[in-house]
C-alpha cells in the first residue's frame, strides 16, 4: 500500500465571485499505510453541491471553510479496499465525506456502510443520500405539509428540488416546480409528476407564471434559489404559509439584496425557518426506510449528470451554478 498513490484536488485560491478553475490545483500524493482501526477506500463516484461554495470562503459558516493547499472534502461513494477496522471488511461499500480524491485512508468516525441493494452506488450522493435526506427533512419537519395543500419549489428538477417536489405528491399536495429549460419542465411533468411546471428562464413574468399555476395561493415554498423567486413566493404565500430555506443558490457568488417585500411575512404570519441536514441525522433510519419503500413502489424517480475523472471535478462543481446539471451532478472516479 505504501507505494500506491492517488490524486486529490487542493484549494489552490479563492475565488471573490465566481469560481473558476485557476481556484483548483490537482496533485498526486503517496497513500499512507492504515493505523489500527482505519481503512482505505478507493473513492468511485463523489459529489460537487451548492454548499461547497461557502467552504471556498475564509468566513464563518455552518461548515468548516476549506484551507488553502490542502485537499477539498466531500461526499463520496467507495469501496473499502484495506481494513484495520473490526467494523469494515475488504469489499464494503461506504459514504464518507472524504472526496476530491481518488483514495483515503481515515478512521471510521462518520462513515456509513451503504446497502447496493437500495439503488446504483451513486444513488447515495443523491436520492439516497444526503440531497435526497435534505429534502425529506426539510420537506416534512420544516414544511409540514397537509393534503391538499399547495407546495411551490424551486429549482425543481435538481438534486433536492426533484425528491421535494416527489415527496410532496406522495403526502397529497398539488405540486407546481420551477426550473431553467424545457427539457427539465417536460421531466418535471412527465415523470416526477408534479401538477404544474415553470420554465423561469422563458415565462417573462415570473410572478404572473407562479400565480396562474398557483391559483389557491402557495402554503409551502421550498426554497432553493433566493433572488426573484422569493420575491414571487412572498407576494403568493397563504396565511401561516411555511418557507423552507433551503438555500439559495443565485446569492452564493453574487450579493443580492434582502427581499423587499419580506414584510408580508408579518401580516400573512407566515414561517420562514433555515436548515442544515446534519440537525436531522437521527433520522437517517427512517429516511432510507421510507424512499427505500418509495423506490420499490415506483414512487421516486431521479436523473443524473456524470462527469468523468478526478480532474473534471471543478468543471462539474462551476457547472452548478450555470444550470450544466439536470439532477443530481456527480464525478465517477473509477469503475465499480
Amino acid at each position: 500500500m505504501s507505494a500506491q498513490h492517488s490524486r486529490e484536488i487542493w484549494l489552490k485560491s479563492r475565488p471573490e465571485k465566481w469560481p473558476s478553475a485557476e481556484n483548483y490545483e490537482l496533485v498526486e500524493v503517496p497513500v499512507p499505510e492504515p493505523q489500527v482501526g482505519e481503512i482505505v477506500v478507493k473513492n468511485l463516484y463523489m459529489s460537487v453541491d451548492p454548499y461547497m461554495r461557502g467552504r471556498m470562503r475564509d468566513a464563518k459558516s455552518y461548515a468548516d471553510a476549506w484551507q488553502i493547499g490542502e485537499v477539498m472534502q466531500g461526499g463520496a461513494v467507495g469501496e473499502v479496499i484495506a481494513s484495520r477496522s473490526p467494523d469494515f471488511a475488504v469489499g464494503d461499500y461506504v459514504v464518507t465525506g472524504l472526496g476530491w480524491r481518488e483514495i483515503s485512508v481515515s478512521s471510521t468516525k462518520g462513515i456509513r456502510k451503504i446497502d447496493p441493494s437500495l439503488g446504483p452506488l451513486s444513488a447515495f450522493l443523491g436520492t439516497l443520500g444526503m440531497p435526497g435526506m435534505t429534502a425529506y427533512v426539510g420537506l416534512k419537519k420544516i414544511g409540514e405539509p397537509k393534503a391538499g395543500e399547495t407546495l411551490f419549489v424551486s429549482a425543481a428538477s435538481g438534486a433536492v428540488g426533484a425528491n421535494v417536489c416527489q415527496i410532496g405528491k406522495i403526502l397529497g399536495c398539488r405540486v407546481v416546480g420551477s426550473a431553467g429549460s424545457d427539457e427539465k419542465v417536460a421531466w418535471l411533468k412527465e415523470e416526477a409528476g408534479v401538477d404544474e411546471a415553470i420554465n423561469y428562464k422563458t415565462v417573462g413574468n415570473l410572478e404572473a407564471a407562479v400565480a396562474q399555476a398557483c391559483p389557491d395561493g402557495i402554503d409551502v415554498y421550498f426554497e432553493n434559489v433566493g433572488g426573484d423567486h422569493l420575491v414571487t413566493a412572498l407576494n403568493l404565500m397563504n396565511k401561516f404559509g411555511r418557507i423552507v430555506l433551503c438555500g439559495m443558490i443565485a446569492m452564493y457568488n453574487e450579493p443580492i439584496p434582502c427581499p423587499p417585500n419580506l414584510g408580508i411575512a408579518i401580516g400573512q404570519h407566515l414561517r420562514l425557518q433555515g436548515f442544515t441536514v446534519s440537525t436531522y441525522w437521527d433520522l437517517y433510519p427512517q429516511f432510507l426506510k421510507d424512499m427505500g419503500q418509495w423506490i420499490g413502489e415506483g414512487k421516486l424517480k431521479w436523473k443524473e449528470t456524470v462527469v468523468e475523472g478526478l480532474e473534471k471535478a471543478p468543471e462539474a462543481f462551476i457547472g452548478l451554478f450555470k444550470g450544466a446539471n439536470f439532477g443530481k451532478m456527480v464525478v465517477k472516479l473509477a469503475d465499480e
